[in-house]
């Protein structure tokens, strides 16, 4: 029996190893690659909770120009087929202003009537739009930019930022999960030998879970 009881305790011992050995490293692993991204989220977390106290001081440009006449002749007869439509500018149109302005449309709707047609540009950390007449042809093309600041928090909250940076969001809180979860069971490992393991568990649910029900109205 001693020694059955003593080969059982060993297998258990091994398999609580290769278990901690395990979450050991998916806990590094899934912190090495949320490392940047959590010092960002950390970061921008501080200055969107303080956006009002940071002072933006947006910067405007603006451009004019005129476009050739084929191209206006062109717009206005696809204008006259999506008069109140939301579509995207003809290639033609598309090129012409990655080559005046360093535009890149890429398929965006543009708002579409008779005699004008607005592209609405919006990006993060400012906005951009280009308008165009379509009776004379005349471009006009407005930059704001509101700053770093207002850049890296939009960052955060995914406005404007492209399917890249979604999918890098969606990808980096999978890290996150995984970062939390390992870290949670490797606690448990290792609680019977750290008796305020549970206690300091239960305040970091608790203290966010009361400020959230008693001050958030």
């Amino acid at each position: 029996m001693g020694n059955a009881g003593a080969a059982d305790k060993a297998k258990n011992n091994a398999s609580r190893a290769v278990w901690l050995k395990n979450l050991h490293q998916w806990h590094w692993i899934s912190s090495a690659l949320c490392l940047l991204g959590m010092f960002l989220f950390a970061i921008t977390g501080i200055t969107l909770n303080h956006a009002g106290q940071i002072e933006a001081k947006p910067a405007v440009t603006r451009q004019k120009a005129a476009l050739p006449a084929p191209l206006v002749t062109q717009l206005a007869a696809y204008a006259a087929k999506h008069d109140g439509a939301n579509a995207p500018m003809p290639a033609d149109a598309e090129a012409w202003l990655k080559q005046q302005w360093s535009l890149n449309a890429g398929g965006r709707p543009a708002e579409w009537s008779i005699d004008e047609v607005y592209l609405p540009l919006p990006r993060a950390g400012g906005d951009a739009w280009v308008r165009i007449g379509l009776e004379d042809g005349a471009a006009e093309y407005e930059l704001t930019d509101r700053g770093w600041v207002s850049w890296l928090n939009d960052v955060h909250k995914g406005r404007n930022t492209g399917v890249a940076w979604s999918w890098f969001i969606d990808i980096f809180a999978g890290a996150c999960i995984v970062f939390c979860l390992t870290g949670l069971l490797i606690l448990k490992f290792h609680a019977a030998n750290r008796p305020f393991t549970w206690p300091m568990v239960g305040l970091g649910i608790l203290i966010p879970c009361a400020i959230a029900l008693l001050f958030i109205h």
